[in-house]
Formats: C-alpha cells, structure tokens, sequence
C-alpha cells in the first residue's frame, strides 16, 4: 500500500493530538483513506519535548524550513500559528509541489486570498476544516453537505473561552472580570486573553464561512468585532428574565444590500438549541433556502477533537492528490465566483436586526414617554418593556427595552437622543438580537 507522507510542522496541543490519533487509529485510518499516512518528520522549537512525543520513531528538527523542501514529504501540516513564519512555511511548501493542511485560522482570514492563488497556480490542495471550530466538520458541511443549497445566513458559537466566560456569569452573577480569571486558571483562557475576548478569534472563523456560504474572497479587515469585555452581569439577567441568553455570536447574512459579517454579544431566545451551548462548547447554525437550519455542535477547541479535524483533511489528500484541479472540491465552495466576489460587504450602521436597550433614568412620570417617542420617530418599534423598581433610597431605576428590527444606524441616532434627554443618566447599553428562526 502507497504511503502518504506528512511533515508536521509543530507538536504542541494540536500537533501532539494529531500525532497520537494518527497513531492510535492507524489502520482504521489507512482503510479510510486507501492508504496509509504516515509522520516522516517534525519540525519544533523544542526537540526534547518532540523527541519525547514521538518516542523516537521519526525524524525530528528545529528547522521548519527543511521540512517544507524535503523531496520525501508529501503534506505539510502547519500547526504553529501565527502569520510570519507560518504563512512562509505554506507558501515555500506549496512552491515546493507539496500539499498544504492548517488549522491557522488567523492565517487563512488573512491571507487565505494569497494562498490559494498560488495552491491554483501550483496545483495542490490545500485543506484547513480544523481552522473552524474545532473537530466540528463545518468547513465540509458547507462546501460539500450543504452545496444543493443557497446559503442565507449562517451563526455560530466559535470561541470556546468566551462562552465558557458567558455560562459562568449567568450561572454565578459574577462579573467578567472575576470569571476571567478563573478561566485562565482552568486553562480555557491564554495568560494575554485579547483575541479571545474581544471576539478577533470568533471574527477569524467566521470570516471563513462567510467566504465558502457566499463564495466571496477573504476580507477579514471588513468583519465587525465586538468583544464581551465590558459586558455586564446585569445584562445577562435581565435578558434571561425576558427570555433570553446572551452569547458571542458570529453572525454572517445576506441580505437585499450586501453581506453582514459581524462578532458581537447577542441575545437569543432561550428556546433555540444554540441558545442553550454551554461551557466551552461550540456550535454553527447554517440556514439554506431547500434544507432550512441546519445544527452542528461539538467540541470546538482541544488535542484530539482539532486533531480529528485536520487527519480528516489528511484523509481528503489522499483521496483527491491524483485528481485534476478542476475535479476537486474548490478552496472555498466555488469553482466560479465572478457573480458573488465584488458583492459590498456593509459597514455594522447598515445592518439590519433587533436590539435590547437598558437605560437608568429618573423614577418619575412622562421618562417612558419621552423615550418611547424618540424611538418612534425614528420608525423604531417596541417589542417589551421591562422596568426595576428602584432600590431603597434610589430615585432612579434600570429600564430595559426590547426592539423590532430596525436600521442600526437609526439606532444609534436613537439612543444618542435619548441620552440627551435630563431624565437618562449615563450611557444606554445596546446589545444586539436575533431570532436566529427564519
């Protein structure tokens, strides 16, 4: 049986689970992919702990670039991350005839364009479903389970520490803060914690979907990124009390005037299933015209469950590495996207959706008037109210107000004339809604 044989550059979590399945799974493996994949060599900084790994029966170095030059390997695995010595890495591999698997999703948001250029010039695959959520197959369910189907929105649940973060404040009423902390202490979260929390990592795979459900190019400086660092406890009970849970939302549709790409927190209805992921569990809902919503859920981060993810890729190059080009699945769903590519991607004051508004105002009569006919001015209807008596002593209390859809931009006009107002003290929170049902 003819080997397919893999360069591994990195042998960290990822690289380690990766090492360990293929292993673990080898024969399963090989009758999957009609032949066997085997780890010639591995590329990493630290030689002991590559050494230790593999038990010494392949070939380790510290020198990443002899692998990718190597006449014996035929796939590079790139499980170092980054952007500088990654994306050189791919590209010498790739001008190298050699077929390229990643799990680099900041790299593949960034500069997934240049890649797969030069992957079309040169004739190789490259494959990268563990760059999305994990061991969840979101990237084949999009370019291939799902390809009879015009996609019209897809949301996901696709960074593990924040909903880790977002499960622990409604569940505790602890502020962020605080549960911060403990998730850096459990692991779930990086000693610097920015791309994570202030939703960059979310941004980076969502844009990747966007551009396979769409068949548009990467334009990852066009996502809107809103993190969920100064998100209150407070909000996150009100919300529940009007049934609902709040959760960092990736958020990617097409509408009559463009494609939304947006990260952000959001309230959805407890009743839907995504409402209800917990911990640091991931989750994509995909909405096509003939299949409807579609769930996929699973473990979106972790050693073995990315690790399934990229020897499924593994398993694909071996299938498809002698089919043409053009019998291949393409790199992002399309093998023609002249009729999708210069399709305007809109600024966050054009999107369209629902929004929860809390405001602290003065407890006294005509407050609620005054509000309710700034927003109806502005075509901006009421779908709930609430508002907390003031405590003892307080003169001013929390009111919370649900929309229908409306413009954001109108929103914004909104709510900056409703902090004019005498009565409002402070800034009005906003956070955005969605049904997530049609």
């Amino acid at each position: 049986m003819k080997s397919l044989k893999v360069g591994l550059l990195g042998i960290g979590t990822v690289g380690g689970g990766t090492y360990a399945v293929l292993t673990r799974n080898q024969e399963e493996i090989s009758r999957r992919a009609g032949c066997k994949i085997e780890i010639v060599k591995v590329a990493d900084r630290n030689l002991e702990l590559a050494k230790k790994l593999t038990n010494g029966q392949v070939e380790v170095t510290d020198d990443v670039m002899s692998i990718v030059t190597d006449p014996n390997v035929d796939v590079v695995v790139e499980l170092i991350g980054g952007y500088t010595l990654a994306k050189d890495a791919i590209l010498k591999a790739i001008e190298h005839g050699k077929h390229v698997v990643t799990a680099n999703k900041a790299l593949i948001a960034t500069h997934g364009n240049e890649i797969f250029a030069a992957a079309k010039a040169k004739g190789v695959i490259v494959a990268f479903e563990a760059a999305v959520a994990g061991g969840i197959p979101i990237i084949k369910a999009l370019r291939e389970g799902l390809v009879a189907n015009k996609i019209e929105w897809i949301a996901g649940i696709i960074n593990g520490t924040t909903n880790f973060i977002l499960t622990e404040m409604r569940d505790k009423g602890l502020a962020f803060s605080d549960v911060l902390g403990e998730a850096q202490r459990l692991g779930y979260a990086e000693a610097d914690p920015t791309f994570d929390v202030e939703g960059i990592d979310a941004a980076h795979k969502l844009m990747i979907m966007s551009a396979i459900g769409f068949g548009i190019p990467m334009q990852f400086d066009k996502v809107y990124t809103e993190g969920i660092t100064k998100l209150e406890s407070k909000d996150i009970r009100y919300a529940e009390e009007l049934g609902y849970r709040v959760k960092l939302l990736g958020m990617t549709k097409h509408s009559a005037n463009g494609i939304e790409i947006r990260v952000h927190p959001t309230l959805i209805p407890e009743k839907r299933l995504i409402a209800n992921v917990n911990g640091a569990m991931n989750a994509v809902v995909v909405k096509g015209d003939a299949v409807g919503p579609t769930l996929y859920y699973g473990a979106g981060a972790g050693s073995e469950p990315t690790a399934s993810s990229v020897i499924a890729d593994l398993v694909d190059v071996a299938r498809m590495q002698n089919t043409s080009i053009q019998d291949r699945v393409p790199y992002l769903a399309y093998h023609d996207i002249s009729a999708t590519e210069n399709t305007p991607i809109l600024p966050i004051s054009e999107i369209s959706t629902a929004y929860y508004l809390r405001m602290r105002a003065s407890d006294k009569p005509g407050v609620l008037a005054e509000v309710t006919k700034i927003l109806g001015d502005r075509q901006i209807s009421i779908d709930a109210m609430m508002q907390k008596e003031p405590q003892d002593g307080e003169t001013e209390a929390d009111i919370v107000i649900l929309t229908h859809i409306t413009v954001e931009k109108n929103m914004n006009a909104a709510i900056q004339a409703i902090e004019a107002l005498p009565a409002i003290d402070g800034a009005v929170v906003k956070l955005r809604m969605e049904e997530l049902n049609k």
